[in-house]
């Protein structure tokens, strides 16, 4: 298995460790799974530039690599409605969208389709990321005493219930928005794909 589709395989890997410390009620090992998130983030990054620069691209890393990010972002998304921070109808909506048309893309890969890739869907992605980031960002922190102590008014304003409900109802729209611009932009490729099972 050559490096980049190990990577992605690490990152699935990952995933499920990272919600188990997530979900831990000892601050230490919530500290930690914002690590091991970043460490599967910068994962994606690397196995796709050496993907690119030394053109280690396979049929197996085209349908893993795209299914992987899925499965570390909807987890997270999951994480923060198990502990009541997202709405959980917001996160089923990005997963159904998410993982719909990453598998919808792998099928037209195996067809040898080739769907474009909208400049809103990278916008999508990273608006997820950064959202995410956010969440870790303040979650985290807020278990670390010397942050709580000196600037709990700053986290209580940061983590305000109102303002991340529309955050994420915002992420939640962009999502629906570009899944349906996705879905509308590769029409004929997708009557061509399934025209092919004929």
């Amino acid at each position: 298995m050559i490096l980049p589709n190990q990577l992605t395989t690490l990152r699935i890997i990952l995933t499920p460790i990272f919600l188990f410390l997530f979900l831990s009620e000892e601050p230490l090992l919530k500290q930690i799974s914002l690590i091991v998130f970043l460490i599967a983030a910068i994962s994606d990054w690397y196995d796709g530039w050496l993907a690119r620069k030394f053109n280690y691209i396979t049929s197996w890393g085209k349908f893993l690599d795209p299914l992987a990010d899925k499965i570390l972002t909807s987890t997270a998304f999951l994480g923060f409605v198990f502990v009541g921070v997202l709405e959980f109808w917001m996160v089923i909506l990005i997963i159904v969208r998410d993982i719909f048309i990453t598998l919808l893309r792998a099928y037209a890969e195996y067809k040898n389709v080739s769907f474009t890739t909208s400049r809103f869907a990278k916008w999508k992605t990273f608006i997820q990321m950064s959202f995410l980031y956010y969440l870790l960002l303040i979650y985290t922190a807020k278990t670390i005493d010397y942050v709580n102590d000196y600037y709990s008014f700053i986290l209580v304003r940061l983590s305000n219930a109102i303002f991340i409900y529309y955050m994420m109802l915002f992420v939640t729209i962009i999502t629906v928005i570009s899944g349906v611009s996705y879905l509308y932009s590769n029409r004929y490729l997708i009557k061509r794909l399934f025209s092919l099972e004929n």
